[in-house]
């Protein structure tokens, strides 16, 4: 079984039916269905904050994807940790020059001490460190 890195755009186009990622991140969503899927803490936070003043039905939607994946036995959430904050923050400042995220450095972390190679995001940043983008 494929094991495949879910990025905040994964979740958001899920959620959003006006979001450009929309009809991608559902057909991803069954092609992708018998991966085993990872996220991150990070990442939910993420997700969170986007749609955080899109008002309360896109933040119940929201809440209840958290809660749901929070509960999926067949999900791999990793927290955030002190531990990965830090080895985030590293890459954020060997990255410097790039446009990166801390929550993408925290998540290319992750996917490298989880081997995994394939993130379904749309996010060229994961391409400049040698993942494979999905979306």
């Amino acid at each position: 079984m494929a094991r495949v890195y879910a990025d905040a755009a994964y979740y958001i186009g899920l959620l959003l039916s006006n979001d450009d990622l929309h009809g991608t991140a559902i057909d991803v969503a069954t092609q992708y269905s018998s991966a085993d899927l990872v996220t991150s803490d990070p990442v939910l936070v993420e997700v969170l904050a986007h749609v955080s003043g899109l008002g309360p039905v896109a933040r119940k939607a929201a809440v209840d994807l958290v809660r749901e994946l929070q509960h999926d036995d067949s999900m791999t959430l990793v927290p955030q940790t002190r531990e990965l904050f830090d080895a985030g923050l590293n890459l954020y400042e060997q990255r410097i020059d790039k446009g990166y995220s801390l929550t993408d450095c925290m998540s290319m972390i992750v996917c490298r001490q989880q081997q995994i190679t394939d993130v379904l995001t749309h996010d060229h940043h994961f391409m400049q460190e040698g993942f494979t983008i999905l979306l």
